[in-house]
């Protein structure tokens, strides 16, 4: 029995799924016509602490889609460096004629604002409500839809079906552009006692990078390491837990003080442009990334707007608005996978002292130098392919 019919089911709710439903409204499309599926409550998006890194391009994405500003700490400059090596590197918003570099804001406080348009705009969330089937027909597709607090089912008739719910690494089906990294990343908040308000830094090790996001009172830390190392990492006291990362960063922003609860997750890419006549993929559920340079979201962002404008504009036809998507975003996505993906394995595929890891210590040096170069890498991180 159908139950309710859409002319864009979107499953996930969450930032790249909601940013898609309000692009949409704001193009013109009717919001009685959109609908998103999540199986989390909206108290528990609201609440998820985890910090997620928003490129300059993002925040104007953002903008658009009427869910900004949100509680957020401006980068204004990126450090980027090598342990024990030589080289480094310097981003500066102030060099590209824009306010900010990105920023970094906490899940929910993402999710906040964007539900609070969602409301405005009488766009529908059905939640907790998990998409257990589809059956792709000639003019439509059929979701078959599990209350998750109550166990009911229901079914749902949309003309386009888009899934913006991609899951970790861990828990994902092998995709065509698979790898694992042998890294776990440890995510934390901690202070210190000399912070250089509003600059980033990321610090690759023999173990992988390590970045530091400004936030709050402190840093948002994502630190990659290999599983064996993680495991003893996550499993020592605060004070230890300092005195590890003390020696893996160095002492650029003077003591670490303290750190919150730690939290892993194991990193891997995953992607496939993954589109039929009348379902596509994106964001996560497309191409789930490693968090070198903090591109996940950032990509599934410019799938959202992208999305929302080819379907805004063959309104009369969507299907033939995913083979425009897929064609537009293949550059862009593509180009961004290769440099994360090169960037996770290059600088930690060789230990220590070795030439190789001398000669990308260099590497990050020269691109001060040869300014051409650095501005492409710096546009492709703030705004993607264009």
């Amino acid at each position: 029995m159908i139950t309710s019919d859409f002319d864009i089911a979107i499953c996930g709710a969450g930032p790249v799924g909601q940013a898609l439903a309000l692009l949409l409204y704001r193009q013109g499309f009717p919001a009685e016509r959109i609908t998103l599926f999540d199986a989390k409550t909206a108290s528990q998006s609201e609440q998820d602490a985890r910090s997620i890194a928003i490129s300059y391009g993002s925040q104007q994405i953002l903008q658009r889609a009427g869910s900004w500003p949100v509680k957020a700490t401006a980068i204004h400059e990126i450090h980027v460096s090598r342990r024990r090596h030589f080289g480094r590197s310097l981003m500066r918003a102030v060099d590209y004629d824009v306010p900010a570099l990105g920023y970094v804001a906490r899940y929910g406080d993402i999710i906040g604002p964007m539900q609070k348009a969602l409301a405005d705009a009488n766009i529908q969330v059905r939640r907790p409500f998990q998409v257990i089937d589809t059956d792709e027909q000639d003019d439509h597709v059929v979701l078959t839809l599990k209350d998750t607090q109550t166990g009911a089912l229901s079914v749902a008739r949309t003309k386009i079906l888009v899934q913006a719910e991609g899951g970790t690494f861990a828990d994902q089906s092998q995709r065509v552009q698979r790898h694992d990294y042998l890294q776990t990343a440890i995510i934390a908040h901690v202070t210190c006692d000399q912070a250089l308000p509003q600059r980033a830094f990321e610090r690759f090790t023999e173990q992988g990078p390590l970045a530091l996001l400004p936030q709050e009172d402190g840093y948002a830390l994502v630190w990659c390491a290999r599983p064996e190392m993680a495991e003893k990492l996550v499993t020592l006291d605060d004070a230890a837990f300092l005195s590890a990362l003390q020696s893996a960063f160095g002492h650029r922003l003077g003591n670490f003080q303290t750190a919150t609860k730690r939290l892993t997750y194991p990193l891997g890419l995953n992607a496939q442009a993954s589109a039929s006549k009348r379902c596509v993929s994106i964001g996560n559920a497309a191409q789930t990334l490693h968090p070198v340079a903090g591109q996940g979201l950032n990509l599934g962002l410019r799938d959202a707007h992208t999305l929302a404008k080819c379907l805004s504009r063959k309104s009369a036809e969507l299907e033939s608005a995913i083979a425009l998507f897929i064609q537009q975003r293949q550059t862009d996505r593509q180009l961004t996978i290769r440099i994360t993906d090169s960037m996770a394995r290059v600088f930690a595929s060789s230990p220590d002292g070795s030439l190789t890891q001398s000669l990308l210590g260099l590497s990050l040096g020269g691109l001060d130098v040869f300014k051409p170069l650095k501005n492409l890498l710096a546009g492709q991180m703030m705004f993607g392919w264009r």
